[in-house]
């Protein structure tokens, strides 16, 4: 089993794991919910999409911060992946997906504890070199002959969205690649290996200078929901549940709203 693990805390293989949980409300609100006492040396696992990896890492920080003795573990990657990682029994507590119909695998697999919550939304913007090269400047240039454009994968929810883009747009693209996760995406893009690439409006934010984003109108007719729930079996379900809440409520959505996401 492939397992694209970027845990920012190291955690032993024994260790129970949690896949990503959101919590709603502030932290104070959330710390009610488990007591510190019961979570002193605790570690909760979160498997999160890798368009999260910056928000969810702050996140992670803040909920560490209200619950001492607490580690937040996390695992970033393709939705995709994740879910097959946890299909195949890897440890995770929560799990955040870039959409729905990835979460919706987990729940016909009576994998999940819970109905999932959204929690932001996100749209597709094109990503080009900082200099810009081929000169795009629309949705249409991606499907000139002599223009290398990245995507993601169908599989990926930012690839999933691409036909619902491509139908408003009336444009057909041929990808010189199709990526198993977003940050794929980007990565060819500012390393010059594409002229562009389809990526979320929060991975240009993200990107800084590296990259220059070129609005789609049509973006508004390919929404990609963000929902999280516990995994079902977690041992951590209610600490995992705390964080859901930490992520739904007024703090998750204050880093949420800062990156670039849309409410829920």
């Amino acid at each position: 089993m492939t397992r694209l693990w970027s845990v920012r805390v190291a955690v032993g293989l024994s260790a129970a794991s949690v896949v990503l949980a959101g919590c709603a409300g502030t932290a104070g609100a959330s710390s009610g919910a488990t007591g510190a006492s019961t979570e002193q040396g605790e570690t909760l696992t979160v498997f999160a999409a890798a368009s999260l990896t910056e928000t969810f890492t702050e996140l992670a920080d803040r909920f560490e911060a209200v619950h001492p003795g607490v580690t937040v573990a996390l695992n970033f990657g393709g939705s995709a992946d994740l879910v097959t990682q946890i299909r195949e029994g890897a440890p995770a507590d929560v799990f955040a997906a870039a959409d729905a119909r990835t979460m919706a695998k987990l729940s016909g697999d009576g994998l999940l504890d819970g109905v999932p919550v959204v929690f932001a939304t996100n749209t597709l913007m094109i990503a080009v070199p900082a200099d810009n090269p081929a000169g795009i400047d629309s949705f249409a240039d991606l499907a000139a002959p002599n223009v290398d454009v990245v995507v993601c994968a169908p599989q990926v929810p930012c690839g999933a969205a691409l036909p619902a883009l491509e139908a408003a747009a009336g444009v057909r693209l041929a990808p010189v690649s199709e990526e198993n996760a977003v940050t794929g995406v980007l990565g060819k893009v500012t390393s010059g290996d594409a002229d562009a690439g389809l990526v979320y409006v929060t991975d240009v934010t993200s990107a800084g200078d590296a990259v220059l984003g070129i609005p789609v109108p049509e973006a508004d007719q390919a929404v990609n929901e963000y929902p999280i729930a516990v995994v079902a079996g977690s041992e951590q379900a209610l600490l995992g549940a705390a964080f859901t809440r930490f992520v739904t409520g007024a703090t998750g959505q204050t880093v949420l709203g800062a990156a670039g996401f849309g409410a829920p």
